[in-house]
């Protein structure tokens, strides 16, 4: 069974790096029927931040990417907190020792300066010498012994990989708090959790020949290793929160819908075999396969983002796109008598952000101060006289209907024959109309549509104000 895991370390809000690793872990899971591990890696507790485990616990809550095993989950599982299994991993660093594969170092943290890796001074101190400063409680780390020679490996993204171990330092396993490294903590984790798919940044390329020196150590199987390309930012730069790059938090502050970040990142270095860019995470889990993911960068794109969010809230259920919406339509507009719910079923497939409402329907309330030059289009081609014309024929037509037949369908008809007695297209019918009612270049409904929605007594006072406008050119 395939088993990956999300090991993140709770340091503050949740980046989008992060995110899309743990998207990619749970896809490549589901996708093969397996679990989907979390864990939740707070060995340095120096960075760790009290509110950020609840952030984590949020996050995949909020986007849906449930975990099978770790905090939270009965059964015989967890809680995968490394902070709270302290005592797990000194036993492995010592038969580590044993082995001659790693060794106890009681230099001080600060190396000379000019020295860019450990000088393995403690390496080669003998056993009377290392067994004197243990019983005098020396401060010590224990250290990864990195033997000479190459490692060869293979990364299902970025295939054969070979790293010589020169450009490896003797990394720290166990801190002098006791405390496991990161990468040491990972091996083990893994290892015990039965991890069979990792996956991470391609940042970690380099790194990797010290994973796989541990797991031969041990005589453990290497688990299959998937690296995903660099995320970059809108100024090609690496993407990251110290750049002050948004974090998820910050995207759903910012009006986005989790499902449409979560589509959006999805892209983020993987691409579909059909083209095609609107999914739903059922709908990834069951496209997704490790052998679309790309070796290039890829680029965070915020202008996609938020077209992709447009998509997600076209495709919303109208009752939940309404519910999402009234907060916002109810304090955009305050004329009575006005149905929000029609208001929100015009504006629906018109807007990128719930937040874009108030722009797109102030007309509503009061119709602006417009140039007679919207009355000019030459798409529609309508210029001022057919304007006027169109206008000026319709009132009379408009002010006949009873309030009782006053809606779209019979305003459409009647606006639609009109203008055939007139020989005027539709569009050179209906164009003046919807600028006259919204005092606006585009508007989130038609002509009749907006007729509707205003009322009988606003719809013609608007019209009167447009062949005032044009009569005055």
């Amino acid at each position: 069974m395939v088993r990956t895991r999300f090991a993140p370390s709770p340091t503050g809000n949740m980046h989008i790096g992060n995110l899309r690793t743990a998207l990619f872990e749970y896809l490549i899971a589901k996708n093969s029927n397996g679990t989907f591990v979390l864990r939740i890696e707070d060995t340095d507790q120096n960075r760790y931040v009290e509110s950020a485990m609840d952030i984590i616990f949020d996050t995949l809550r909020i986007t849906g990417l449930n975990y099978d095993e770790g905090p939270g989950v009965g059964g015989n599982y967890g809680p995968y907190i490394q902070s709270e299994r302290k005592d797990h991993y000194m036993p492995y660093a010592k038969e580590l020792i044993e082995k001659g594969k790693a060794y106890y170092c009681f230099c001080s943290k600060d190396m000379p300066e000019g020295q860019q890796k450990y000088n393995r001074h403690c390496a080669n101190l003998n056993q009377n010498e290392i067994d004197s400063k243990l019983a005098t409680s020396e401060p010590f780390v224990i250290r990864q012994l990195i033997p000479e020679g190459k490692t060869t490996f293979c990364d299902e993204v970025f295939g054969s990989i070979t790293i010589d171990h020169e450009e490896i330092e003797d990394q720290i396993l166990i801190k002098s708090d006791g405390m496991p490294t990161y990468n040491f903590a990972n091996v083990i984790d893994d290892h015990t959790m039965a991890i069979t798919h990792v996956v991470r940044g391609s940042e970690y390329l380099t790194s990797t020949p010290k994973y796989n020196l541990l797991y031969e150590s041990f005589g453990w199987d290497v688990p299959v290793y998937v690296h995903l390309p660099l995320m970059l930012n809108e100024q090609g730069e690496k993407l990251s929160k110290r750049r002050g790059d948004a974090s998820f938090q910050e995207l759903l502050d910012q009006g986005h819908l989790p499902e449409a970040v979560i589509n959006y990142i999805a892209f983020l270095g993987w691409s579909s075999p059909d083209n095609r860019e609107y999914f739903t995470l059922a709908e990834l889990v069951e496209a997704f396969a490790i052998k679309n993911i790309s070796k290039s960068p890829s680029l965070f794109d915020s202008k996609k983002l938020a077209w992709m969010n447009g998509e997600h809230i076209k495709r919303l259920p109208e009752d939940v796109f309404y519910d999402m919406a009234l907060p916002v339509l109810q304090s955009a507009v305050h004329t009575p008598g006005i149905n929000l719910k029609d208001v929100s079923k015009m504006v629906q497939s018109r807007i990128l952000f719930v937040k874009d409402i108030p722009e797109l329907v102030d007309f509503i309330d009061k119709l602006p101060n417009y140039d007679v030059d919207l009355f000019i289009n030459k798409k529609m081609k309508t210029d001022a006289a057919i304007a006027l014309q169109s206008l000026e024929s319709i009132i009379p037509i408009f002010n006949d209907i009873s309030i009782e037949n006053w809606n779209n369908r019979t305003l459409y008809e009647v606006a639609i024959e009109c203008g055939k007695s007139l020989s005027l297209k539709n569009s050179q019918m209906l164009w003046p109309i919807r600028t006259a009612l919204s005092g606006k270049p585009s508007s989130p409904c038609g002509a009749s549509e907006l007729c509707a929605l205003l009322g009988k007594e606003e719809t013609l006072k608007r019209m009167d104000i447009g062949i005032n406008k044009l009569k005055a050119l």
